[in-house]
């Protein structure tokens, strides 16, 4: 299966008011795997940069300059993409600004959905997690993924990291989850039977300690017994 892994900058946060995207990165991932490739490219919006987007991402209007215009690059963006699923948190806004600026180059352009299936991080993070944080900082804080040089928001930064958080979302268990331990407390079954160990199995051998660990063994209890002022619940019995 071949992914891309996408993100968008932009001069605002609203489309409809006649905003344009900036910045586009994509990453590939090709069976589960980080490729290497990617698609990266600064984009003259033809249009000033909201002040409040400026502090977001750090791109400056004098920065963008002398960049080319999404219609010089909307050719090579599309070919990247062809015929990949696209991976991208909160896909309505990077495709809607998307698909807009491909408006803008041909009319008839059926957009990104009708190209690429789409997967929203967003809202697959929000039906593991409900009630909890969800953007991409606090997804990094929960499957432990290294987000630190991401100081200032950037398209394909962001894209390779939300590549390393969707792969383990989609990985199995990565971290203790909070969710299932309060299953268990209240007694649901999380959906799996428990696997039965074969009754014919090779039991076990028993190791007996030695006299200088069983020592060492009292010896750490009667330091706790210290600290805590009272009775070690190891000696009890």
């Amino acid at each position: 299966m071949r992914q891309v892994v996408l993100d968008t900058e932009t001069t605002g946060l609203e489309v409809s008011q006649g905003h344009r995207v900036i910045e586009i990165g994509c990453v590939e991932v090709v069976n589960r795997r980080l490729t290497g490739r990617h698609f990266h490219q600064y984009i003259n919006p033809e249009r000033e940069i909201d002040p409040g987007a400026i502090e977001v991402h750090g791109i400056t209007n004098e920065f963008l300059a002398d960049k080319p215009a999404f219609a010089r690059v909307a050719a090579a963006f599309l070919d990247f993409i062809e015929g990949a699923e696209l991976v991208i948190h909160n896909a309505p806004f990077d495709i809607g600004f998307l698909d807009s600026e491909l408006r803008r180059v041909d009319g008839s352009e059926p957009g990104l959905a009708a190209r690429c299936r789409v997967v929203d991080t967003l809202l697959m993070a929000r039906d593991r997690h409900p009630g909890q944080r969800n953007n991409l900082d606090s997804l990094c804080q929960r499957y432990d993924v290294d987000n630190s040089s991401r100081e200032l928001h950037g398209a394909l930064l962001d894209a390779e990291i939300l590549a390393d958080v969707y792969l383990a979302m989609t990985g199995g268990q990565t971290t203790f989850e909070l969710e299932a331990s309060s299953r268990a407390a209240d007694g649901q079954s999380g959906g799996a039977e428990p696997r039965r160990l074969p009754a014919d199995r090779p039991r076990l051998p028993v190791l007996a300690p030695s006299a200088a660990e069983l020592a060492a063994h009292e010896a750490a209890l009667d330091a706790i017994a210290a600290a805590c002022g009272g009775e070690v619940a190891w000696r009890r019995g």
